[in-house]
């Protein structure tokens, strides 16, 4: 009998390494950071999304696991061990990259494409493989040790508006943000999009059992009444609906892959004044 449990129990592990969960990437400037997430690791979990934790241990060094990773550089080494990825290759095992905080210095690197932090090379890395990337919008720009040891909580407002324009840079080149407390919802929504749909089993007659939709006009139009029209969000509302027209006001951006997309699809651009 001991036996025929044990060739269960190894059956049903085998079985349920075979099922693949998609994966996210946390990141957290210091190692007490993600106790205040738990309810967001237990979102992902109920939603059937696994995650890891990477904790930085400098400005170029963190430990994801038991591996120490470093950036690259002139006389020093990629990784601390044989098994440790490159920061660069780091984001390759994830779905997408979720940093609850950001700080100025990371954001100017990762909005110029600089690396030699481990934070602006993720960040390059995944928006280059086409990864989402999302940080918390409500956030201050110091980062904790900062805040600890200058004893303020925020920037003063010409650092405060210098830390805004990188965060508009970065939504240009694909980075998301979004409440800090909805940040797993929003990775998890995500992912969903991402994910193709399988479609539905024929019915034992051989007919499907949900028809398709009927598709939009593509003349529709579509107002848009942000302040950034980034790529991200012209892919994610193209799998909502087809248009032929996007309004927006004068002072909305248009990030330059956007425009590209919009070319593209022969989606005409119409500047409306605003109030």
């Amino acid at each position: 009998m001991e036996i025929k449990q044990m060739v269960e129990a190894i059956i049903r592990e085998l079985l349920a390494q075979q099922v693949t969960r998609p994966k996210v990437l946390y990141l957290f400037y210091d190692s007490t950071a993600h106790e205040a997430f738990t309810d967001h690791f237990i979102t992902l979990n109920i939603h059937g999304i696994d995650h890891d934790l990477m904790f930085l241990d400098g400005e170029a060094s963190c430990w994801l696991g038991k591996h120490k990773i470093e950036c690259g550089g002139r006389g020093k080494t990629i990784a601390s061990d044989e098994f440790a990825p490159a920061p660069l290759e780091v984001p390759l095992e994830y779905e997408g990259i979720v940093i609850p905080e950001i700080d100025l210095d990371n954001a100017a690197r990762a909005a110029l494409g600089m690396k030699g932090t481990i934070v602006s090379e993720i960040i390059f890395a995944a928006l280059v493989q086409h990864k989402f990337v999302l940080i918390g919008e409500d956030i201050s720009g110091l980062k904790r040790a900062d805040r600890r040891t200058l004893q303020t909580l925020t920037l003063p407002t010409p650092y405060r508006n210098l830390f805004d324009y990188y965060k508009m840079e970065l939504q240009m080149y694909g980075v998301e943000f979004a409440p800090m407390k909805l940040l797993a919802e929003k990775a998890v929504s995500t992912i969903r999009a991402e994910t193709p749909q399988t479609p539905t089993a024929p019915t034992a007659e051989g007919a499907a059992s949900v028809s398709p939709a009927a598709p939009t006009p593509e003349y529709a139009t579509v107002v848009y009444d942000g302040r950034l029209v980034s790529a991200e969000w012209i892919t994610r509302e193209l799998r909502n609906q087809s248009f032929g027209s996007l309004r927006v006001g004068k002072q909305t951006i248009i990030s330059a892959l956007a425009q590209d997309m919009l070319k593209d699809r022969g989606i005409t651009i119409e500047y409306i004044a605003e109030g």
